[in-house]
């Protein structure tokens, strides 16, 4: 069994149920628009979706990106267990490299260190600022439009990616049961 079986296996073992969710106390009073069939449905429409879904909350919102991206699938028509693992994308080892590659993508988009008029001036006073003037003025700016750059590519990327692996995946199978047609 290959690594990407047993992970498969592992998800489809550990991943609740439309069910079993259902019974949940807190989610009766929306039950009718939540455990819809379609929003569960692993389709090659939804499937796209909740990928970039995921891809949005996981990557621009820090907290609550689970139950985010659940709410946020159901006028997306997303696929809401594709939106919630997705979100995985952001984990305790991949935020901090993420938010200082955004940093840096923010600060090249905005162009912060770029030559402007009167520069001697503008350094100095640069020199006598604090680290919160810093973090206001220059970090916060430039990590905000870079995480909202990363977030676009990486939804782009993402949705594109599965829309295409859903299509091998379906020609893969329809070639194996042409052959299998063949053989018998």
């Amino acid at each position: 069994m290959g690594v990407f079986a047993r992970i498969g296996a592992w998800v489809r073992r550990n991943m609740p149920t439309r069910e079993s969710m259902s019974n949940y106390r807190m989610l009766k009073p929306v039950a009718h628009r939540v455990f819809v069939p379609e929003l569960w449905r692993f389709t090659r429409r939804s499937v796209p979706r909740g990928v970039a879904l995921g891809m949005v909350t996981g990557i621009l919102f820090p907290v609550a990106q689970i139950p985010l991206s659940a709410v946020l699938a159901l006028p997306f028509r997303a696929n809401i267990p594709t939106a919630v693992l997705t979100t995985f994308i952001t984990n305790p080892f991949t935020t901090p490299p993420l938010w200082v590659a955004a940093y840096w993508i923010g600060h090249w988009i905005l162009r912060f260190d770029a030559e402007i008029p009167g520069r001697p001036i503008a350094s100095e006073l640069a020199a006598n600022r604090g680290w919160l003037q810093w973090l206001l003025s220059e970090a916060g700016p430039s990590t905000i439009v870079g995480l909202f750059v990363i977030t676009i590519t990486f939804a782009v990327v993402g949705y594109a990616a599965s829309a295409l692996g859903w299509r091998w995946w379906i020609a893969r199978k329809w070639r194996s049961r042409h052959k299998k047609l063949e053989i018998d």
